[in-house]
């Protein structure tokens, strides 16, 4: 019982305003003036940014008088997080040109009304609703504690999962009732991370957004690097064994555009490895020995490097140390190149083994494993 209660607890989670005329403000200046009652002079806040999956300072200010104000300019309107020095949580909002007034609630900073702007008056309305909905959950943890039958914890538990759930799905079915908010499309662009995203979800929004998306350059960069995730993730679905291998054009090491499709053999081997990677490096005499048996009998290898930028001579002095005879491809942006996030390349050394039409017969194979698989096509 203990374990269960326990379970019910871990999934349940904490889950308004008043508008003022923005005064003018150069282009791309923002000015952002937070009011923080209660909250201790001296203390630092900060703007965040998520940069590669590493959050980034992008500005910051101190408490004065119970208030902090941010001034500086930007390009383009984002999503971003504030938080404060000893204030549990943070605050996403939308960071954009003029000028913006937060209400800071020291006790619950994730629900602090920004006002002033109508991307924020937007997220205002998003973290409302999905608190509203969230709220169903709030009495489930004591009803559980005075179930008397195990029937009824279990409808609890049952109860307090479906919530979780339509919560998880909250974000895109929100985009998708609100397809002509400009705020929709940036919170779709922080839905693309997700790696238990719907794609039909995706999509769809994806599709329902474009008169936003056209609207200007900097939201048609959001769209053109949510249709580049929407193309990723449906070749991802495409990686099983006995699916056919997405293919792609990627620039070789001497800037040559190689396409797997204009290139492959009657066995083909997609080797993912970097100069960096020692069991890559160990493994690269065994692929050397498949490579030198079978050439001639129509194996073709790409490698694929994921090696660093700014990392070419290391790249370049690998293969020629390690004697690699055959097509190496790779944009130096380590686990961001293309390729491997075409092929969802989350650990090297990685090989996918297509036979003659394309189609996946192994992933992973290394060894003498890797060998008897080419034996087995090419004998």
């Amino acid at each position: 019982m203990k374990k269960a209660i326990l379970l019910l607890v871990s999934i349940i989670a904490c889950y308004s305003c008043n508008t003022k005329t923005n005064e003018s403000l150069p282009p791309n200046t923002y000015e952002i003036t937070a009011n923080a009652k209660g909250v201790v002079n001296g203390l630092r806040a900060y703007i965040h940014s998520i940069e590669n999956n590493t959050q980034v300072v992008i500005d910051t200010a101190i408490v004065m008088n119970e208030q902090f104000v941010f001034q500086g300019k930007i390009a383009n309107s984002s999503i971003k997080t504030i938080s404060i020095n000893s204030i549990q949580g943070s605050l996403p909002f939308v960071l954009e040109s003029g000028k913006t007034t937060i209400n800071i609630n020291k006790d619950s900073l994730y629900y602090s009304p920004v006002l002033g702007t109508k991307n924020n008056e937007d997220y205002n309305a998003y973290k409302a609703e999905y608190r509203e909905k969230g709220s169903a959950i709030d009495g489930l943890n004591d009803d559980y504690r005075k179930a008397t039958t195990q029937e009824e914890r279990s409808k609890i538990i049952a109860r307090a999962r479906e919530i979780t759930t339509m919560l998880d799905a909250f974000a895109m079915d929100f985009i998708a009732e609100n397809s002509n908010s400009d705020f929709s499309l940036l919170l779709l662009e922080t839905q693309i991370a997700n790696p238990d995203i719907n794609l039909e979800k995706l999509k769809n929004n994806y599709q329902a957004l474009q008169p936003i998306i056209n609207k200007n350059a900097a939201y048609k960069s959001i769209g053109s690097k949510i249709k580049s995730e929407i193309a990723i993730i449906e070749a991802s679905a495409s990686l099983n064994i006995g699916k056919i291998a997405p293919n792609f054009t990627a620039p070789s090491i001497d800037g040559e555009m190689i396409t797997l499709n204009e290139v492959k053999g009657k066995a083909t081997i997609i080797d993912f490895w970097a100069a960096w990677c020692g069991p890559c490096r160990r493994e690269n005499p065994n692929i050397v020995k498949v490579y030198e048996k079978y050439k001639d009998k129509g194996l073709v290898i790409i490698g694929v490097s994921l090696d660093k930028p700014g990392q070419k001579d290391r790249w370049q002095k690998a293969i020629q140390d390690d004697k690699l005879d055959w097509y190496q491809v790779g944009s130096l942006q380590y686990f961001n190149d293309p390729v491997a996030r075409m092929y969802n390349i989350s650990s090297i050394p990685a090989a996918f083994i297509l036979d003659e039409d394309g189609k996946i017969v192994a992933k992973r194979l290394r060894g003498d494993a890797l060998e008897k698989q080419i034996a087995s096509m090419l004998d």
